[in-house]
């Protein structure tokens, strides 16, 4: 699975920091799930998608291999 919550930070001028503490994980949790390398529960995903204002399908997005 792929998102793009680093490109979602750049709009908002949010650091990793800013948006964990906002969603209530640590830092390295946002650079894992930037890296593809963490895939966030559901309820993580919508506090993302909700602090962005758009929906989950526009944040996280399958690969074909998925």
């Amino acid at each position: 699975m792929k998102n793009n919550i680093k490109v979602q930070r750049a709009i908002y001028d949010m650091t990793q920091a800013d948006l964990a503490e906002r969603i209530g994980v640590s830092r390295q949790t946002i650079n894992a799930m930037e890296k593809n390398k963490y895939v966030p529960s559901t309820v993580l995903s919508l506090k993302i998608a909700k602090l962005f204002k758009k929906s989950v399908e526009e944040i996280f997005f399958l690969e074909d291999e998925d």
